[in-house]
């Protein structure tokens, strides 16, 4: 079985990029919003079969590399007792790193369903389709736990890490080996590649996030039986430690220049990294510039063609498919 998206993870030549979309599976599509219109947003993560149909729907419209499975970063925190309610973000109760330690650990059986949904899903893609399992990294995990919710600088989990490093870095291990629990259940259920969203740890200064990101993100990854990837969104400052996470290839953001991103990370794939906001102009912006960022990349081996961000909700899906086929073309 040939997939070209972990053919492009494994850095093996290839006649194009593979291509999928980060939050493809979601609300930009009409079939979505039909779908979401009769189910909660958890039910629709909890119920394998609606899950499922989600996941493929972008597949089936657009034929993407990869499907990504719904599901959410918080899912296998609320595995962990922590109650969690989406409105449409999530909204929790502001923890103290103490609580957080003193959190269960992972039953990976209470996040079968994820598991249920991987086995289905892999099942009806195409065999070259790759099935794209996905956690939140510790440090991110951390922010909301720490803040009760999403926020734009996230002050809490920032402060709390210098109070108390040793808890801090207590509460990122706990984390970790909670993460690694639930990525290799998604993989042992068939996913094919597992992301890493680390959407927060941009906030960090470069000490704090060599010294407890990169080790929180590493330990996640550590001995799954497939390829990863790691994406720290708005963390350009970064880059040069990002490799010492391991992951099989990294995700950047449109900030950074590809080119410049990849000398940085040394020799491994790299995913991305076209602004979102392209999509939302026309066909002709959008296969210009689609041509110019494989132009930079030149057939470099390792390439794989996403957004540097997920997709906007506002998204015309036919602006999708031209960006899907000036790939292709």
């Amino acid at each position: 079985m040939t997939q070209p998206l972990v053919d492009a993870l494994r850095l093996r030549p290839l006649t194009r990029p593979p291509v999928w979309i980060m939050r493809q599976a979601g609300r930009y599509l009409p079939e979505y919003r039909e779908l979401r219109a009769r189910h909660s947003f958890q039910h629709a993560v909890s119920t394998p079969e609606i899950a499922a149909e989600i996941t493929l729907q972008p597949v089936r419209r657009f034929g993407m590399d990869g499907a990504v499975i719904f599901a959410d970063i918080m899912t296998p925190l609320q595995a962990m007792g922590v109650e969690i309610i989406f409105d449409p973000g999530p909204k929790l109760r502001p923890h103290t790193l103490r609580e957080v330690l003193e959190l269960p650990d992972l039953d990976t059986e209470r996040v079968g369903f994820v598991a249920e949904t991987i086995r289905r899903v892999e099942t009806e893609v195409p065999s070259e389709t790759a099935v794209i399992g996905f956690a939140g990294a510790p440090v991110t995990l951390l922010a909301y736990l720490l803040e009760g919710g999403g926020s734009k600088d996230f002050l809490a989990m920032r402060a709390a890490l210098r109070v108390d490093p040793t808890a801090a870095a207590s509460a990122l291990e706990k984390l970790a080996r909670a993460m690694r629990s639930y990525l290799g259940m998604q993989v042992e259920a068939g996913a094919h590649v597992v992301q890493l969203f680390d959407t927060w740890a941009g906030l960090l200064d470069l000490a704090t996030f060599e010294r407890l990101a990169v080790p929180a993100a590493r330990a996640s990854l550590a001995g799954l039986a497939a390829p990863t990837i790691y994406f720290a969104p708005g963390s350009v400052h970064t880059l040069d430690l990002q490799a010492k996470v391991g992951a099989t290839g990294y995700s950047v953001d449109w900030r950074t220049p590809i080119v410049e991103a990849w000398a940085r990370l040394g020799e491994v794939a790299v995913q991305g990294n076209l602004d979102p906001a392209v999509l939302l102009t026309d066909p002709t912006t959008i296969s210009l510039e689609v041509k110019a960022l494989l132009s930079r990349v030149a057939g470099r081996p390792g390439h794989i063609m996403n957004l540097g961000h997920g997709i906007d909700q506002h998204t015309p899906p036919e602006n999708v498919a031209e960006f899907v086929e000036a790939v292709r073309a």
